[in-house]
């Protein structure tokens, strides 16, 4: 299992670990937009394993359109700060070396404490960011991430992206939660727009993960 987090105090927000809150839908951080979606991409370790891959090569952030640059791993050993259980409660911190892996292209596989910037639009609404990874999950039958704002958007809040493999009927599933609060004037007046740019974020990610899309947008 791996399992890793980084610093609170390195994001533009303070709700860190929120989109993982099972309340989180009922309950979002202040001023934030609360979002949640779940789909079942087919069953068993091979569509598990395949997808978990798809996702921490960054499949999903591309698929959506967004360009990614500056990708940097965590300088030096890995800080595993508060970790979050499937709850939202908060996990002791460790320290631990990892492998950094790469995609054919030479990008960093998604790691605890990496940097990265994307850029993009989505609708026509822009999607510009500076992104850090939260933390990441590899478990036997979980694996995801989680990405915080630092700065440079429009929103500043969290998406958490998991593909469970559940133990009870052998499915696999994808899900994507987020909270996301405006930080420009024209998003704050008009909320319309966050609830669309996430509408069409959702399901970009799917088209990326799932099989019943062969062609990512």
């Amino acid at each position: 299992m791996r399992r890793g987090t980084f610093r609170e105090g390195t994001v533009d927000y303070a709700a860190v670990g929120a989109s993982h809150a099972p309340d989180l839908m009922q309950y979002p951080p202040e001023h934030s937009l609360p979002a949640e979606e779940s789909w079942r991409i087919g069953s068993g370790e091979d569509r598990f394993r395949t997808a978990g891959d798809a996702l921490l090569s960054w499949t999903a952030q591309r698929a959506a359109g967004l360009e990614l640059e500056d990708v940097r791993p965590s300088a030096g050993p890995t800080y595993a700060g508060v970790s979050f259980d499937n709850e939202g409660n908060a996990i002791a911190p460790s320290r631990r070396e990892q492998e950094q892996r790469y995609d054919a292209e030479g990008t960093p596989y998604v790691g605890p404490g990496m940097t990265l910037k994307v850029h993009g639009r989505v609708k026509g609404l822009k999607a510009d960011a500076e992104l850090r990874v939260i933390s990441v999950t590899e478990e036997p039958r979980r694996i995801g991430f989680v990405l915080g704002t630092v700065g440079g958007s429009v929103v500043s809040g969290e998406e958490a992206f998991d593909v469970d493999w559940r133990e009870d009927n052998d499915e696999v599933w994808f899900t994507v939660r987020a909270f996301d609060a405006p930080t420009r004037m024209s998003y704050r007046l008009f909320r319309g727009l966050v609830k669309r740019r996430r509408r069409e974020l959702f399901a970009r990610y799917l088209r990326a993960i799932s099989p019943l899309y062969a062609t990512p947008l």
